[in-house]
């Protein structure tokens, strides 16, 4: 794999670099330009750099680039199918907003966390993403597409937390000026609840969102779809939300995928409310991508309805997610399965 790769590289540590090997630090800079503002991605082309030093650079990094694939459309979403250097499949998916352009990207090969209605858990994990492996997700789809990205959601294929650092690098990479620019408070990372790195997150000095899938209002339904409840139940998981609330002051989401005869009765909406009430949240009512491997099922319009309509009466702020890609395979992890298990 490769460590190497110049997208894995920070600014500050692409700076290091330049002065380790006896160059100003602003050489950075001006590779950092050809990357991310030119979109160069050949060395050669790099006019304002001798080659002596373009030589070195060819000798010390490399920008292999991962591939797209397979790609399904429709009028509101792009499902993209990458291949990676050594053979394996990930996916991202970008929607189209009237406000902007928002992609969700994968954060691993595959999933451990084995939730029981998601198609990328259904496949365990191979290994984490390197940096670079989610920073040209972006890269090659803005390629595709010829627009900017607006807002990136770490919620595709993987769970973030479990590749804590290579997403904290990912994230400094796409919020730097000089690079991406995509502002923080348009960067979300969604976890299922690892509550120990939910407290190394608050510490950070960023402004990025948290989105925590908590998918349930009891410890008895989530135990029954979510693994991770079983390490780290509800009650612990809302004190650690309460703890960085206070700590951030920042607004988190509670994501909520609707299962039909599972969780979506007006009995779990009121329990919903209790758990909540007084937290600074919103939630986010997901309707659910039906896949042919998993028993779950979307639950209907009325219900969905009745859930929304139950949570604002108990004065929370709920949104229910626009569906996108309802002609693709946009369920996550599902393109992958396909090409896996074809």
């Amino acid at each position: 794999m490769s460590m190497n790769n110049i997208f894995n590289y920070q600014l500050r540590d692409l700076e290091q670099y330049f002065l380790n090997i006896g160059q100003k630090k602003f050489k950075a800079s001006q590779v950092y330009d050809w990357l991310y503002k030119k979109r160069v991605f050949n060395f050669e082309k790099m006019t304002n750099l001798k080659k002596e030093l373009i030589e070195q650079l060819q000798k010390d990094f490399n920008i292999n680039q991962i591939q797209i694939v397979k790609k399904q459309s429709d009028k509101t979403a792009n499902k993209y199918l990458f291949k990676l250097e050594d053979g394996q499949f990930i996916e991202a998916v970008v929607m189209f907003h009237d406000y902007g352009t928002s992609i969700c990207i994968s954060s691993q090969v595959g999933c451990n966390m084995g939730c029981k209605f998601c198609e990328s858990g259904r496949l365990k994990k191979i290994r984490n993403l390197e940096t670079y492996e989610m920073v040209e997700q972006i890269l090659l789809i803005e390629e595709d597409i010829k627009r900017r990205i607006f807002s990136v959601v770490i919620m595709g294929i993987g769970e973030p937390f479990d590749n804590y650092d290579n997403v904290m690098n990912f994230v400094k990479i796409i919020n730097h000026d000089k690079a991406l620019a995509i502002g923080a408070r348009h960067i979300s990372i969604s976890t299922c609840g690892i509550v120990p790195k939910i407290k190394e997150f608050m510490n950070e000095p960023l402004q990025i969102n948290l989105a925590v899938s908590l998918h349930a209002p009891t410890d008895e339904i989530r135990n029954q779809i979510m693994n991770i409840n079983k390490a780290y139940n509800i009650s612990t998981l809302i004190e650690t939300l309460k703890e960085y609330i206070a700590k951030t002051n920042r607004r988190v989401t509670i994501e909520y995928v609707m299962l039909d005869k599972v969780n979506t009765s007006v009995e779990c909406a009121n329990k919903l409310a209790d758990l909540l009430h007084g937290m600074n949240v919103y939630v986010n009512l997901i309707p659910y991508n039906q896949t042919n491997n998993l028993g779950y099922k979307k639950c209907s319009a009325t219900d969905l309805q009745k859930f929304y309509d139950t949570l604002k009466k108990r004065h929370l702020t709920v949104t229910t997610r626009k569906e996108f890609g309802s002609k693709i395979d946009a369920a996550c992890g599902q393109l992958r399965s396909k090409e896996v298990e074809q």
